[in-house]
Parts: structure tokens; C-alpha cells; sequence
């Protein structure tokens, strides 16, 4: 996730980041700019239109369709922020949650060992969360002097909670905790699974092909008509309004692709892997 100040405005205004939509755009702004300069040129040079030609009306259409299109856009950023704000609440409640259950364990348990199991396991359970949403490999052995192997092949957080609630039930078996410190307990762990849900609910429910699809055309034919009625007024001044047009729509869509989705470790998706660093220094820190 990129680190800035909001208040520096000079940085946005003139420093352009890997993560900025405009070097994306480049190629397809040439060829808008280029497009835009054909059209320019055949209707004032080859097709010689003036100003009575009907053609000039068509930028009636696009000051009604802009409207509409500007509403889409809206909403698909919001939907796309909405999104992007629940992954964030939801690392957020796992981060209290671990904190949670580690000082209620540091509090309820007296030997040493069982506390180092706990200080080792409830952090792991946030880095292979990560992981796990980021589609990446997690090794067999995480920490040394520990059994603690992930099978890839299976659903790697799952394991991880598995291992949670069997060793507070031996706890429990073994009577170093009571039924209701069980009670207790297990509604912390729970809570790691329902947050993973959530997470797995955000990322593998894209928005719809069919809305996605449609705006991407409707910005596609309404950039592509621009040049026809305003070429009249602005002339050769149309390629780099048109191309400024477009860049200003498809960010938008761009941005709302990028952050629909805030586990894939782009620049902009949420900074999961630090998270889990923060929630394994608390750990340790309480236990």
C-alpha cells in the first residue's frame, strides 16, 4: 500500500507513481490521439463539413450520455471502495481478536510452554491469511522448535484454527482451563474463521461480468464518437480534449478494477503482510 501525505499536494500534482493509472493509459492515449486526428482531418479536409452539417448535433448526445455514464462510474467506484473498506475492517477486527485472545490466555495459563505454543500459532494464523488471499505458497516449517506443517494442498488457514482450538482443548481436557474459559476461548477462534470468510466472500465474488463489461464498452463508443461533433468547434484542439476524456474515464474503471480486489499485493490493495508483522509483535509483546 503506497505511504503519503494527503496534504502534499505538489507530490500529486508532479510525481507520478508506478501504481498511477497514466502509464497504463499511454498506449491506448496515442492511439485515441491518433484517432482523433483522422477524424479531425477527413471531415475538414476530405469530406469538407461546415458548421450547417448535422454531424456538428451529435454533441447534443454526448452532453446527456456523459451525465449517465459519469453516474455509472460513480457508482462503480463506490462499489469497488466498499469493498476495499470491508477487507479493511475485517483485518482489522483479526488484529483485535488476536489481541484478545492472547491476553486472556496470558492471563488464564501457567506454564511457560503452553504460552510459547500460543505466542508462535495466533500470529501464523494472520501471515498465512495473507498468503493465502495473495495465492502464495507457504512453507512446511514456520518456526523452529515448533510442529507446525502446512499442507498445501488444503485449505492453509483452516489448519492453522484447527490447530488453535485442539490444543485449547487438550487445555481443557487436561484441566488446566474450565468449561467456561472454553466458552470463552473458542469465540475468539471462532471469529478467525469468520473473518477469513469474509475476506475469501470479497475476493472470490468479482464484480458481474455483464456490469463490468458494459461500462467498458459504453466508455469505448462514447470516447470513439467524441470527435465527430466537436471537431467543428475545437478543430485540431479535439485531440487532446478527447485524449484527456478518455484518461479521466478509464482511471476511474481502472482504479475501481484495482481495489475491487484488495488482496492481490498491488499498490493499492491493503497492506495485509504488515498487518500480520503488527499482530505478531503485539502477540509477543502480551504473551
Amino acid at each position: 500500500m503506497v505511504q503519503y501525505n494527503p496534504k502534499d499536494w505538489i507530490t500529486f500534482i508532479f510525481r507520478f507513481h508506478k501504481s498511477d493509472t497514466f502509464r497504463q493509459l499511454i498506449p491506448m492515449m496515442l492511439l485515441i490521439g491518433i484517432y482523433s486526428g483522422i477524424i479531425c482531418y477527413a471531415e475538414t479536409n476530405i469530406f469538407k463539413l461546415g458548421e450547417n452539417s448535422h454531424v456538428k448535433n451529435i454533441s447534443v448526445m454526448h452532453t446527456t450520455v456523459g451525465f449517465v455514464l459519469s453516474l455509472l462510474l460513480a457508482y462503480r467506484t463506490n462499489t469497488a471502495y466498499d469493498r476495499w473498506w470491508e477487507g479493511r475492517k475485517m483485518w482489522g477486527s483479526l488484529v483485535n481478536t488476536s489481541r484478545n485472545l492472547a491476553i486472556k490466555l496470558a492471563c488464564i495459563l501457567d506454564q511457560e510452554q503452553d504460552k510459547n505454543y500460543f505466542r508462535k500459532v495466533i500470529p501464523s494464523y494472520a501471515s498465512i491469511l495473507s498468503k493465502h488471499l495473495a495465492n502464495e505458497e507457504v512453507s512446511k516449517m514456520l518456526y523452529e522448535g515448533l510442529d507446525l506443517e502446512i499442507d498445501n494442498t488444503k485449505h492453509k488457514p483452516n489448519q492453522v484454527a484447527k490447530m488453535l482450538f485442539h490444543k485449547v482443548n487438550e487445555l481443557y481436557k487436561s484441566g488446566k482451563i474450565t468449561g467456561d474459559q472454553l466458552i470463552v476461548i473458542n469465540n475468539e477462534i471462532q471469529t478467525f474463521t469468520d473473518v477469513c470468510g469474509a475476506c475469501e466472500r470479497i475476493k472470490n465474488t468479482p464484480i458481474p461480468y455483464s456490469y463490468s463489461a458494459f461500462i467498458k464498452k459504453f466508455i469505448f463508443f462514447y470516447i470513439m464518437t467524441l470527435p465527430y461533433g466537436f471537431v467543428f468547434s475545437l478543430g485540431y484542439y479535439v485531440i487532446p480534449v478527447v485524449v484527456f476524456i478518455f484518461y479521466v474515464l478509464a482511471s476511474l474503471e481502472l482504479i475501481a478494477e484495482e481495489i475491487e480486489d484488495p488482496f492481490d499485493g498491488d499498490e493499492n490493495d491493503l497492506p495485509t503482510k504488515k498487518i500480520a508483522d503488527n499482530i505478531k509483535k503485539h502477540i509477543e509483546e502480551i504473551l
